[in-house]
């Protein structure tokens, strides 16, 4: 008789590794590259939501950026410009 104990043949290591699963969320890890402009920028760090999602909840997230990112450009479109200036007068040339 042997002394050695046989297992159950089970390895403890696959019982611990966590199972795959598509459905779950993970971080898409795409670069996100500041603008300068802090209400677009504020609007492109809300994507950083979706690392923590299901795929079923990145719609709420898209549509929310999209309207940040709408109000934005809007705002552009409110805000005065400089004056411009005035058209040049055409030059007759009279000839008598």
């Amino acid at each position: 008789m042997s002394d050695s104990v046989t297992g159950t043949g089970a390895d403890p290591q696959a019982e611990e590794a966590p199972e795959y699963d598509p459905a779950a969320p993970a971080p898409l890890d795409v670069p996100r590259t500041p603008t300068g402009d802090a209400d677009v920028d504020a609007a492109l760090e809300r994507l950083a939501d979706t690392d923590h999602l299901a795929t079923d909840g990145h719609v709420q997230v898209y549509e929310d950026v999209h309207r940040g990112l709408r109000d934005a450009l809007t705002a552009l479109d409110a805000r005065p410009g400089p004056v411009a200036p005035p058209a040049p007068s055409p030059s007759y040339q009279h000839r008598s």
